[in-house]
């Protein structure tokens, strides 16, 4: 805003608004942490906009904006970017709880409001408005996948808004994963397009083209549409620019750097590549990025590991994994250490997670290789009868740290012997699971 615009009765009155709105929010915030309600990552956010709605342009202030976006991954990737635009020396405002909506945004921004940058993760259906009052200089498109059908729909809906998205930001480049026929599909038309090979493991909602309609081909790491577009030309996977393998991070650059994640998992090496090119169009240097991608050790209490012990004092050394969606899942599964002494598999079904669980039937789940199975949750029971069709013999406690203090060593005779335990759960059991242990440890 100019100065004269500022000085005519309605520059005063916005100014005043947004004052009032700042003011209100950080009350707000203060006194969900001081009364234990919460962190404060939404209520300060949601009051703000109740009071201004145009708050988020006016926090912004065109400061240079990344907004990363996909069904999985989100939460990662955005910590990933975050770590290495603060090892090329930014600071950097960031929603790393995960507060992805509007409020959660003004929120991140209210908190830092003297950063220089801006690395925020947005709910795909919240990308396009998000997005018309920041005006980013970078978009990352993860992938995309089915998750909650009762929110989102269908995912031809969510391909379609960020396609949009992109078309409205031609001023922002587009980082986007061209192993994923839907994101490639959404970023085709951008100006200034970006694709990295991040991998596309879960194919199952990939399997019809959102441009042409008609089949897509999976023939190894390529895929094509059958049918051409408008203009005779093919729709397929994109020469990419920025690579993962095996061997590590291949840059545009002609250098392949190894990469050594303390985070597990096939995914987060493709959000990591992701995350570094992102930063590297906001001015990164390729290898601190790496390096600062490298030191991410957990997200918001995911792949976290923490003790609780049961009535005997039994140490329970727990590993946390959040899974939300088939996709996600899939990828937890292949995470779970099979030499652990037990899984306990926690699921709820709030509209946070989806109230539609129809979902856990697309999930393959693997063999446990001798581990105690324990189905956990409100929605324990559903989670329970799938696990019994995929020849899973598991308990059924619904208190997901009850399940987690019944466990015990295998082969160890010493009821009181530590043991190792792997826990998948959905957002919210995820979520109050986490500060049921957090409560536990402080009562201690």
């Amino acid at each position: 805003m100019d100065q004269g615009t500022s000085r005519t009765p309605g520059g005063l009155i916005a100014r005043l608004r947004a004052t009032l709105a700042t003011t209100a929010a950080k009350g707000a915030t203060w006194a969900s942490r001081a009364s234990g309600r919460g962190a404060g990552g939404m209520i300060g956010g949601l009051i703000a906009q109740k009071i201004d709605p145009r708050i988020m342009a006016s926090l912004g202030k065109g400061r240079p904006a990344a907004i990363i976006t996909g069904t999985n991954g989100k939460s990662t990737t955005t910590r990933m970017f975050a770590a290495a635009m603060r090892a090329a020396g930014h600071t950097v405002a960031t929603n790393e709880g995960g507060d992805n909506m509007d409020a959660g945004v003004i929120s991140a921004l209210l908190a830092t409001p003297n950063a220089d940058s801006l690395v925020l993760e947005v709910d795909e259906l919240h990308v396009a408005h998000i997005a018309a009052d920041l005006k980013p200089k970078v978009i990352v498109l993860l992938n995309l996948s089915r998750d909650q059908l009762d929110r989102v729909g269908e995912i031809n809906k969510i391909e379609g808004s960020l396609r949009a998205a992109v078309d409205a930001n031609p001023q922002a480049t587009i980082i986007a994963n061209c192993d994923d026929p839907l994101i490639t599909s959404a970023a085709w038309d951008a100006k200034n397009v970006v694709w990295v090979s991040a991998g596309g493991g879960w194919t199952n909602d990939a399997t019809s083209s959102p441009r042409t309609g008609g089949p897509i081909i999976h023939d190894g790491e390529h895929w094509y549409a059958v049918k051409p577009l408008a203009d005779g030309s093919r729709f397929e996977r994109p020469t990419p620019s920025w690579r993962i393998s095996d061997e590590g991070v291949a840059t545009p650059f002609g250098v392949t750097h190894p990469l050594n994640l303390t985070l597990p998992g096939n995914a987060n090496r493709g959000n990591a590549t992701l995350a570094i090119a992102g930063a590297v169009e906001m001015g990164a240097d390729a290898t601190d990025a790496l390096a600062a991608t490298e030191k991410v050790d957990n997200v918001a209490g995911r792949y976290s590991t923490v003790v609780v012990r049961d009535s005997r004092g039994a140490e329970k050394h727990v590993r946390m994994l959040l899974a939300k969606n088939p996709a996600g899942w899939q990828e937890a599964l292949s995470m779970v250490d099979r030499t652990a002494d037990a899984v306990v598999i926690a699921v709820n079904g709030h509209v946070a997670d989806g109230e539609d669980l129809s979902w856990l039937w697309d999930v393959r789940f693997e063999d446990f290789d001798g581990m105690d199975v324990i189905a956990a949750g409100e929605r324990g029971t559903d989670l329970a009868v799938r696990l019994l069709y995929a020849s899973i013999d598991a308990e059924l406690i619904a208190n997901p740290l009850d399940a987690i203090k019944a466990t015990a060593s295998r082969g160890a005779e010493d009821p009181s012997a530590s043991t190792r335990v792997e826990v998948l759960a959905n957002y919210t059991a995820f979520r109050d699971l986490k500060r049921d242990i957090e409560r536990v440890q402080e009562d201690k």
